[in-house]
């Protein structure tokens, strides 16, 4: 594919280690460089339906995901154009009226739980990646950002666990391991994996420079 920007897709559990192996892969490159873009940006609106009806949506299911939508917004910023993102609010399940611009980028890097479910997605990246973190950890770690930065509670955030995210993780996001290209256990403190994907992205940006 003779595309100007190079994609990477990180997958993995809730509270895996996405963002911060994210974070970690651009921190060498300069602003107008790299764009990480989230899948969560790409829920379905549901302003048509009840708040009780929204709550009651798996959010952790593939059906939850405008995957149409975040094709072709990848697809404009890779010919090098760009494009509006979604700004979702969690609280109430909606989109807001306003959007993120995103401007092509020479790296665009994709993160969020089922970053690699989409087989139109698959077909745009260049690397493909899923972090590996065990599970008593993900869910320590989801619990405590929901409660801080969701304002859920302890309990809502248990259940939810228990009744959509552990079932849909095992259904859903544990097989597209097989689509990845590289396995990262541990997250953002595997420096080793880091590199290695650092070192990729350079050796490809050369040819992918405007």
């Amino acid at each position: 594919m003779n595309h100007s920007s190079i994609l990477i897709g990180i997958a993995g559990g809730t509270g895996s280690g996405k963002t911060s192996i994210a974070h970690e892969i651009v921190k060498e490159f300069t602003t107008g460089e790299v764009a990480v873009i989230q899948l969560d940006s790409y829920y379905k609106d549901l302003a048509h339906m009840s708040m009780e009806e929204r709550n009651e949506q798996n959010f952790d299911h593939p059906e939850a995901m405008d995957f149409k939508l975040l094709h072709e917004h990848l697809s404009t910023l890779m010919k090098g154009e760009a494009v509006k993102i979604p700004c979702y609010d969690f609280s109430t399940h909606t989109r807001k009226k306003e959007f993120e611009h995103i401007k092509p980028h020479h790296v665009l890097v994709l993160e969020g739980i089922l970053t690699l479910w989409d087989a139109r997605l698959r077909k745009l990246m260049d690397i493909k990646l899923f972090v590996e973190t065990p599970d008593d950890i993900r869910f320590i770690r989801r619990l405590t950002r929901d409660i801080e930065e969701r304002k859920r509670t302890r309990q809502s955030v248990i259940d939810q666990y228990l009744y959509t995210v552990r079932p849909m993780h095992e259904q859903f996001v544990e097989p597209i391991k097989l689509y990845a290209d590289l396995i990262i256990p541990e997250g953002g403190k595997n420096t080793v994996a880091i590199d290695l994907i650092r070192t990729k992205i350079k050796s490809i940006l050369p040819t992918k420079r405007i």
